[in-house]
């Protein structure tokens, strides 16, 4: 089975997680998934394959016989999708030979070329779309596909070399299957909770037992990330004091205005919209208010340890402000830490990205790193001590109707995992 067959399949199960939950899964829905990958996994031979209580799904296969010593890598993806977008009754689209041009999905949705210029480059592939109403779940049900697809051409293999040596893949087709390819052992998690933040909380490295792994949960099947935001959570809770606006003059203490105040604060420059790269900013997301009471509730990001610090000292010091203003109590600030930058934590065994560029050279294609704008399960589990960097899936535009992916470039993630597989396999 091709990987994007899985894919479809997948994308049909609701699995949206809840940041208001509290609860690990966040959603039980999760669950739906879970316990058919279980089962899925089962039939490939995967027989450890279990779900234990929180969702966590863990498998893994054994070493080719002589292979027992080599290095144990790890696969990981996740099962929630995002919740910017509707992931209840996901229809997928399929457009075969798509020309590269404009393209009407549905609901009076187009992927533009003139907005979104690598479609060009997606021509002559098989374009696999939303019908427009919701997102697809590529993010990250492709990953789950992929990871679960190479483990069907490990096991289907016998374990003889017959590839060239090295980390040499070329000679593997798109799509195949029985590829024979000696490997050290595979370990593979599927993670609920990643989009709001929890995914990597309640993994059992020892029960996972990889010495280092990748996620894939990315974009372009040739890029890897290895450093991400530092990133947190921040909420302000104003208490206000509600009179007869008549006789108000001097008494009365407006939370929703002072909400405003506390945003008029913040750099308004430094948001989402107008920066990139390297550049942090804060990300307002919430906003309630009346008289009596308001909240402001916004995001912290930066690559930059040093300036991930600076913006928190940033938050208390309009905290401090505030109070001294209105009174104390008026401005309660609570900062809740999310994850951190995986950088530190890889650097010290770089061999993690140079291998992949190796395959990837391989392959003919020419590997891509860039800073994730975000975080993945890797950030957490690079700082609880498996290293951990992130590879492509083959999508683009996750975390909205259009979202999109095709079957050739998921076959390449697949390609390029069996490479790194093989990588690992060498003394």
């Amino acid at each position: 089975m091709r990987a994007c067959e899985r894919l479809i399949q997948y994308a049909k199960i609701w699995t949206t997680s809840d940041e208001h939950s509290g609860k690990t899964p966040s959603t039980m829905r999760q669950f739906d998934l879970a316990r058919l990958l279980v089962s899925e996994m089962k039939a490939l031979g995967i027989e450890d394959a279990r779900v234990d209580e929180h969702c966590y799904v863990y498998g893994s296969i054994p070493a080719t016989e002589g292979y027992e010593d080599r290095t144990s890598i790890g696969l990981i993806a996740h099962l929630d999708t995002a919740l910017d977008c509707s992931g209840e009754n996901v229809s997928p689209r399929i457009h075969k030979d798509y020309d590269g041009g404009k393209l009407a999905i549905g609901n009076g949705r187009v992927l533009d070329p003139d907005l979104f210029p690598h479609l060009k480059t997606l021509a002559g592939h098989t374009l696999i779309t939303t019908d427009g109403t919701t997102l697809l779940g590529a993010d990250d049900k492709a990953g789950i596909a992929e990871i679960l697809t190479l483990a069907q051409l490990l096991i289907e293999g016998s374990g003889e070399e017959t590839l060239p040596g090295g980390c040499d893949v070329s000679g593997i087709p798109a799509g195949s299957t029985g590829v024979k390819i000696p490997h050290g052992p595979v370990r593979i998690a599927f993670t609920p909770d990643e989009e709001i933040g929890g995914g990597a909380y309640l993994l059992d490295l020892d029960a996972f037992g990889a010495d280092y792994a990748y996620t894939v949960d990315g974009g372009a099947p040739q890029m890897i990330n290895y450093e991400t935001f530092n990133a947190a959570t921040a909420r302000f809770e104003i208490k206000g004091l509600s009179v007869h606006p008549g006789s108000a003059k001097g008494i009365m203490k407006n939370a929703a205005l002072i909400a405003c105040e506390i945003i008029a604060m913040l750099p308004s420059a430094e948001t989402p919209q107008n920066t990139e790269g390297y550049e942090g900013f804060y990300h307002l997301f919430d906003l309630k208010g009346s008289v009596e009471s308001a909240s402001v509730r916004c995001l912290i990001r930066d690559h930059s340890a040093q300036q991930f610090e600076v913006r928190q000292k940033m938050l208390r010091f309009i905290e401090k402000t505030v109070n001294e203003k209105y009174g104390a109590g008026t401005c309660t600030l609570t900062i809740d830490q999310q994850y951190r930058n995986m950088e530190e934590n890889i650097e010290p065994c770089m061999h993690l990205v140079d291998n992949v560029k190796k395959v990837m050279k391989e392959l003919g294609l020419r590997a891509d790193t860039a800073p994730i704008r975000g975080g993945t399960d890797g950030s957490q589990l690079s700082y609880r001590g498996l290293p951990c960097p992130n590879l492509g899936t083959g999508g683009y535009c996750f975390h909205g109707p259009l979202e999109h992916i095709t079957a050739e470039n998921m076959d390449t993630v697949v390609r390029i995992l069996l490479g790194i597989v093989r990588c690992y396999a060498q003394k």
